[in-house]
């Protein structure tokens, strides 16, 4: 089992699937897992070519396209370690991101990406280019620094390379809650275990098909959406303008027979509205539907059940434990619970006091894990890596309890309650029961600093198309479905909320944004 890599899983199923679908560009081509394969090694031979070691950080910025796939794999399968970047960043955040990795090179589509080759520049970090016009053709990767743009050579070296389950395949940072981004390494080991157990779980088998909507960035659609469909056999469609797009989804869902997908619960809400404004003639008939990465209020899940006739599977993840920690099962798994995030899935999990002490059912505590996904602990950052691995587990930070069957209930944050003259308010309760209101769409309930107090709810809603709800409707909802304690002092109506690039809610920067707007306000600030 030590022995286990993310490598050789794709190899096995290259192996055993050869000559099925494993990665489409919507309208464009289609890749075998076998082609896959042969251009992952390919692509990865080049990288040893160029100069790439085992133990290399090679960064990565694309669109969600072919080239990102076959170079992120052929990262991995040279040993180095791969750091997916988000394109959006400016030039000071890529500097950041590329000196804090450590990188060795960065790596960009044909089109470039001039805010992180400046950034390289400045580092003097080499830039590769990656191009894959068709699927009958080679990876090409040029070098920027090259006047002939020549590509780089091909050695048959590839054979020789070995992949250790200990070798640090992946390297992400944290959003950051409460410091700086968190650097975290994870093994090929770590993913392979992770991939194993979103397999396993959701039954995931060659005859599956899914559509990405998450950018490959990010740990949720690369570890749920692409790899644990690689390894399975299964296959993936990525939309042709290289991200989600609403208006092509369902079609690109149809033609792709997929058969299941995953989101934020704020993508889900836009093919939603979508769904309700401009419905498609026909749907694909899905096994189910995954949410996670923030928490999916239960009348959302509802309407989305209600509205694609499968169900929605609500899970609980983390770049820490190579993403999936629990997770609702599928329908004849058992049930699952609309306000829950499932069944621990893979590894140990724990409530635990202040003191490390487990907690029994239905007592709140920290939620803590561990097990073979959960990375060893942050990159050169004794002091996080001490908060966060005590009493033997890693404390996610996150409050919750485990119900009479097993099932995980997310109070909030540990730094996110919001402490109102002593009594502790979830504000994800809050969320939920503004979003059960037929006019809002999108809702974030959060503490401010009160003299009386010491904190007090506020809230931010953004109204559904064509509606025209006023903070009098929405204070008078929350009095009669919330105890008055919990009753947000002020409701701000807005077009837009502030959230991360992977449509993550943090609820300080929401109330940061919305206390600057009032000028008598004294802006909070949160965290240390």
């Amino acid at each position: 089992m030590e022995k286990l890599t993310l490598t050789s899983l794709l190899k096995q199923a290259a192996g055993k699937f050869p000559s099925r679908r494993a990665l489409s560009v919507s309208g464009k081509y289609d890749l075998t897992h076998a082609r896959l394969q042969q251009l992952v090694d390919q692509a990865a031979s080049r990288l040893i070519a160029s100069g790439i070691n085992a133990g290399d950080v090679v960064a990565l910025t694309f669109p969600n396209t072919a080239e990102f796939v076959v170079m992120f794999l052929a990262v991995i399968r040279a040993r180095a370690t791969a750091a997916p970047l988000n394109p959006a960043y400016t030039p000071e955040e890529f500097e950041f991101y590329l000196s804090d990795s450590e990188s060795n090179l960065l790596l960009t589509s044909q089109e470039g990406n001039q805010s992180a080759q400046a950034a390289a520049a400045k580092l003097n970090i080499p830039h590769i280019t990656v191009t894959l016009s068709h699927e009958d053709e080679d990876v090409n990767l040029s070098s920027s620094s090259s006047d002939s743009k020549t590509t780089v050579s091909f050695p048959n070296s590839i054979d020789r390379i070995v992949n250790e389950s200990s070798d640090v395949a992946l390297f992400l940072h944290t959003s950051g809650t409460t410091s700086r981004p968190k650097g975290v390494p994870l093994t090929q080991f770590n993913l392979a275990s992770s991939v194993n157990n979103i397999k396993s779980v959701y039954k995931i088998t060659e005859s599956d098909s899914t559509v990405l909507v998450l950018p490959l960035f990010h740990v949720h659609g690369l570890m749920a959406g692409l790899l644990s469909s690689l390894v399975a056999g299964a296959a993936v469609t990525l939309p042709a303008a290289g991200r989600f797009s609403a208006s092509t989804f369902w079609s690109d869902m149809l033609a792709y027979n997929a058969t299941w997908y995953t989101a934020v619960p704020t993508i889900h809400q836009i093919i939603l509205d979508r769904h309700l404004s401009k419905p498609e003639p026909k749907y694909p008939e899905l096994r189910f539907i995954r949410s996670c990465s923030a928490s999916l209020a239960p009348s959302i899940l509802t309407r989305l059940e209600e509205a694609f006739n499968a169900p929605v599977l609500e899970a609980y993840a983390m770049t820490e434990a190579s993403h999936l920690m629990a997770t609702n099962p599928l329908p004849e798994d058992g049930a699952h619970k609309p306000g829950s995030v499932g069944k621990p899935v893979g590894q140990e999990m724990a409530i635990l006091d202040e003191n490390g002490v487990a907690q029994a059912a239905e007592v709140k505590g920290e939620v803590c894990i561990r097990g073979p996904n959960v990375t060893k602990g942050y990159k050169n950052n004794p002091e996080a890596n001490k908060a966060a691995f005590s009493f033997g587990w890693f404390h996610t930070g996150d409050v919750g309890f485990l119900d009479s069957e097993g099932y995980l209930h997310l109070v909030g944050r540990i730094k996110e309650l919001i402490n109102r003259g002593g009594e502790k308010i979830s504000p994800i309760e809050v969320d939920a029961v503004l979003l059960s209101h037929p006019d809002i769409a999108e809702a974030v309930a959060f503490g401010v600093p009160d003299d009386k107090y010491g904190e007090e709810i506020n809230c931010a809603v953004i109204p559904r198309e064509d509606t025209d709800i006023r903070e009098e409707e929405v204070l008078r909802f929350c009095k009669k479905n919330l105890a008055s304690f919990k009753v947000p002092k002020k409701v701000f109506i807005t077009d837009s909320l502030p959230k991360t690039a992977t449509g993550k809610i943090q609820r300080r920067f929401v109330a940061e944004h919305f206390l600057a707007q009032i000028s008598t306000a004294q802006v909070p600030k949160f965290g240390a």
